[in-house]
């Protein structure tokens, strides 16, 4: 039976020889050329509902790739190897080649620079500046860069689905931001207490980290002997709780980044990147690179800078200020 002149078969009921005929066609303009601002709005909502949807929670453990790429890495690790040598070429292509007058991509990395070490020095101490801004530096570009990679579309949300031993299905993601790998956290954790032990070891040495941690601080000459002894005492007692606190170090700056970058990753795939919650995550993710590296800078400072910088400019602008009547009478 042939279907009637103005009537639409959608060729769904089975028959073969349906003889389908084109319905009006009014010609459509271009995807981008002709499109209002709520239709950009929702595509790209849509686009980030479907990168967030295989997802429903992160995982604490990083997932091994063996399986995927046959490499014997997890894809937090994948993660940190491609947005680090992504960042290199970046900040290499913005600087150029270095002059003494800067162009704006290398004024621009070296005002950041300049910005973070102003902030750093009066901690640390010119001392034990140079060894010790190099690394601090790595710590807060790595940190803020991985802990902001996890609200790139697809970072985390990008994976495979896989049967485990239980019968329950489990989603692997391909990449999984650094920070939110406990055991990324605590290798930071462990390269910050082990730069940490090294850097107070040679600007401070052992005699005035002794007398740091256990040293009695007060006068001797503004009491008696009974209660600087008594001192003696008490200080002894506080360096042996400072010495847990000090193996407790790592452990805090671990859990303190996991935390807060594991639990605003898991916050991003329940509300499928909701912008208030992405632009919370933007200042969590700056805010928690910033305290680790503070904190690493303070553990520093606590053992190398006691003053003495103070002192020399103070020493130096005295001989400055003797020499000037000096010269004067002359």
């Amino acid at each position: 039976m042939m279907p009637g002149r103005n009537s639409l078969v959608s060729g769904v009921d089975g028959e073969k020889s349906v003889l389908l005929r084109q319905a009006p066609y009014k010609p459509q303009p271009p995807l981008g050329v002709d499109m209002s601002r709520h239709t950009k709005t929702s595509l790209l909502t849509i686009l980030a509902l479907l990168s967030a949807s295989p997802a429903l929670a992160a995982s604490e453990a990083a997932a091994p790739l063996s399986e995927f790429i046959r490499l014997p890495i997890t894809n937090s690790v994948l993660t940190s190897w491609v947005f680090t040598i992504v960042f290199v070429f970046l900040i290499r292509w913005l600087v150029g080649k270095p002059t003494l007058v800067p162009n704006r991509g290398q004024a621009v990395v070296e005002g950041l620079m300049a910005g973070l070490r102003d902030i750093l020095e009066p901690i640390i101490g010119k001392k034990a500046m140079p060894a010790a801004f190099p690394l601090l530096l790595c710590f807060f570009v790595f940190i803020l860069l991985h802990n902001w990679s996890g609200m790139i579309p697809f970072v985390g949300t990008m994976g495979w689905f896989k049967t485990v031993a239980d019968g329950s299905i489990e989603f692997y993601p391909l990449l999984r931001p650094h920070t939110a790998d406990a055991n990324g956290t605590v290798a930071l954790a462990l390269v910050s207490f082990g730069a940490w032990f090294i850097i107070i070891f040679k600007y401070a040495g052992p005699k005035l980290i002794l007398h740091d941690l256990f040293g009695n601080k007060a006068d001797k000459k503004d009491m008696n002997a009974g209660m600087y002894a008594f001192l003696s005492v008490i200080f002894l007692l506080v360096g042996i709780i400072e010495i847990v606190s000090i193996f407790i170090r790592p452990v805090t700056l671990s859990a303190r980044l996991f935390g807060n970058v594991y639990g605003g990753e898991n916050l991003l795939h329940a509300t499928h990147y909701v912008f208030i919650f992405y632009f919370l995550e933007i200042i969590v993710g700056l805010v928690q690179a910033f305290v680790f590296t503070l904190l690493s800078a303070v553990y520093i400072g606590l053992i190398c800078n006691h003053g003495d910088d103070h002192a020399h400019d103070d020493d130096h602008g005295h001989a400055a200020g003797d020499a000037h009547p000096a010269k004067a009478a002359h």
